[in-house]
C-alpha cells in the first residue's frame, strides 16, 4: 500500500518514495529550550510522532533527527530581536548553559507523558558549532556570503530559486517592526546572517574566521539534519510558521553550500490556537503541567489532537480556574478525557469482538491502514476505528496511535481488586525480582485463595477475579 504525503513545496498530494528503498531520513525542527514547550509546540511534535509510526508500520527502517536549540535563538525569525537564551538566563538566575539543560529534560519528559516517542537522534546546537563554521566557509568559498558590521550573511541574490517553498512576493513582504534593530549594512531585507560577531552581550560564543561569536538560527538546522542524514534525505517537518523564513533559509543555504536537491518532501503542521496563537513572550501558553495540575491524563490531549488532521488549526477553548492562572478547563479536552476512558473500557473487553472472523478483520485493518496512510488522516482512521467497535482493531493500530492500550488494560484489572489484594500482588513481584521462586508461588496461592488470579506480562502483573 502506497503511503501519500501533501508536500508543501508542490503544494500537493504525493506518492511517497524514499530515496534508499525501506529507509526513511526524517528531520524535524526541536524546541528552543528556553522555556517549556507549550501544547501547541507539542501539537507539531505529536504530529511528527504519528508520522513516524506509519512510516514504521509499513515496515521502513525511520532515522529521526531532532534538533535542540540551545544556543541563543533571537525573538524572530529573521534573527532579530532580543536573545531568549539571554532572557531565561536573566529571569532564572541561571547560565545559559544550565537553563537549557534544565529545559531540554523537561522537553523530554513532556514528550513521554504524550506517548510522543524519542527521536533517534537529538543533536544540540552548541555540540555541532564546528559543523556550523565549515558550512559558512562553505558558503563563503562559493561567494554567497557577505560580511558587515553585525557579522556574516547570505546574500539571497545569488539563489535564483530562493523562496521557492514559501512562494513569497518579496515586494509584498512587511518592513521589520521599528522595536527590532535593523543591520544598515544588509545589502535586502531577505538576507540573513549566518554568523553574528557583533553581539558583546551574548554569553554563549565561539572563535570563528569571522571574529569570537556565534551562530544564526537557520544554519543549525541545516550542519545538523546533513551531518546525520546526509546532503540529500527524505522528508523534513516543521510548524507553518517555519515555511517562509526559516526553512526557506533552510534550503537555500543547503543547496548552495552542496548543489544537491536539499528535502525531497517539506510536511507541515498548523496551529494549535486557544483563543488566538499561543505565544510564550505574551504568557498565554499552556503546558502538559498546566493539563496534569488541572486533572487531565496528557494522553487525553493527544486523543483530542488524534480528531483533527494536522493541516487544519485546532481550537482550544481554556478557562482558568484561578487567578495565579495554574490550571483551568476545556470542554473539548473534558470530552476528549471521557472519550478516551469509555475506549479503554471498551477495548478492555476481549469478550465482545465483531471482527471475529479473519478475512473481515484483515478488510478493516486495510481500510484503516490506508486511511492513516492517505497523508496521514488520523481523524479519518479514528472515524473508521470507531465505526467497527473492534477491541482487536484498536489494539492492531495502537503502534500508530500511541494510546497505550496494553498497559492501561493491566491497570483497569488491577485496580479492581480490593487493597489486600493489590498488596500481595506487589509483594509477590518484589520477591521475583528478588528471585525468591518459593515466596512468589506462595503469594500467588495466598491470592488464590482469597479469590483473585494473578499472571505475568512484559508491562507488569495482571490480577482478575478467577473465573
Amino acid at each position: 500500500m502506497d503511503i501519500q504525503l501533501y508536500n508543501t513545496l508542490s503544494r500537493s498530494k504525493e506518492t511517497f518514495v524514499p530515496i534508499e528503498p525501506g529507509k526513511v531520513g526524517l528531520y524535524t525542527c526541536g524546541p528552543t529550550v528556553y522555556n517549556f514547550a507549550h501544547i501547541g509546540n507539542l501539537r507539531t511534535f505529536l504530529f511528527e510522532d504519528l508520522l513516524t509510526r506509519i512510516l514504521r508500520f509499513h515496515g521502513n527502517t525511520v532515522t529521526w533527527v531532532m534538533n535542540v536549540t540551545d544556543v541563543g535563538h533571537m525573538t524572530s525569525d529573521g534573527d532579530a530581536g532580543e536573545d531568549k537564551m539571554a532572557v531565561a538566563a536573566a529571569r532564572e538566575r541561571k547560565s545559559p548553559w544550565e537553563i537549557a539543560r534544565h529545559y531540554e529534560d523537561r522537553f523530554l519528559e513532556d514528550l513521554g507523558r504524550l506517548g510522543i516517542h524519542r527521536p533517534d537522534v537529538l543533536p544540540r546546537a552548541t555540540e555541532h558549532v564546528e559543523e556550523m563554521i565549515q558550512l559558512n566557509q562553505e558558503l563563503e568559498r562559493k561567494g554567497f556570503t557577505y560580511i558587515t558590521e553585525e557579522g556574516l550573511y547570505f546574500d539571497t541574490s545569488k539563489d535564483p530559486g530562493y523562496g521557492k517553498l514559501a512562494r513569497t512576493r518579496f515586494d509584498e513582504q512587511k518592513t521589520a517592526r521599528d522595536d527590532v534593530f535593523v543591520d544598515p549594512g544588509k545589502r535586502s531585507p531577505q538576507d540573513f546572517i549566518l554568523w553574528f560577531t557583533n553581539k558583546p552581550g551574548h554569553i554563549m560564543k565561539w572563535d570563528s574566521p569571522w571574529g569570537v561569536g556565534y551562530p544564526g538560527w537557520h544554519i543549525e538546522c541545516s550542519a545538523m539534519s546533513m551531518k546525520y542524514l546526509g546532503h540529500h534525505f527524505d522528508i523534513h517537518c516543521g510548524g507553518n510558521d517555519h515555511i517562509p523564513v526559516h526553512n526557506t533559509n533552510e534550503i537555500a543555504q543547503s543547496e548552495c553550500a552542496t548543489g544537491e536537491t536539499f528535502v525531497n518532501y517539506w510536511m507541515h503542521a498548523a496551529f494549535l490556537n486557544v483563543r488566538g496563537k499561543m505565544s510564550k513572550s505574551k504568557g498565554n501558553f499552556l503546558t502538559v503541567d498546566t493539563l496534569v495540575r488541572s486533572g487531565y491524563d496528557p494522553l487525553a490531549y493527544r486523543y483530542l489532537c488524534l480528531q483533527a488532521h494536522y493541516r487544519s488549526e485546532l481550537e482550544l477553548a481554556w478557562d482558568w480556574a484561578d487567578e495565579e492562572r495554574t490550571k483551568g478547563r476545556a470542554a473539548s479536552l473534558d470530552t476528549a478525557a471521557a472519550s478516551l476512558a469509555r475506549l479503554y473500557d471498551r477495548v478492555a473487553r476481549t469478550d465482545d469482538e465483531p471482527l471475529a472472523d479473519d478475512a473481515a478483520f484483515q478488510s478493516a485493518h486495510d481500510e484503516v491502514l490506508a486511511a492513516f496512510s492517505d497523508d496521514v488522516n488520523v481523524p479519518k482512521a479514528v472515524g473508521i476505528l470507531h465505526s467497527y467497535g473492534s477491541p482487536r482493531l484498536w489494539r492492531a493500530f495502537d503502534p500508530i496511535l500511541g494510546l497505550d492500550f496494553a498497559a492501561r488494560a493491566v491497570r483497569a484489572e488491577a485496580e479492581e481488586a480490593p487493597a489486600d489484594v493489590l498488596a500481595l500482588v506487589d509483594e509477590r513481584q518484589a520477591a521475583r525480582k528478588a528471585k525468591d521462586f518459593a515466596r512468589s508461588d506462595a503469594l500467588r496461592d495466598q491470592i488464590a485463595a482469597l479469590g483473585w488470579e494473578v499472571a505475568d506480562s512484559p508491562t507488569g502483573p495482571t490480577v482478575k477475579r478467577r473465573g
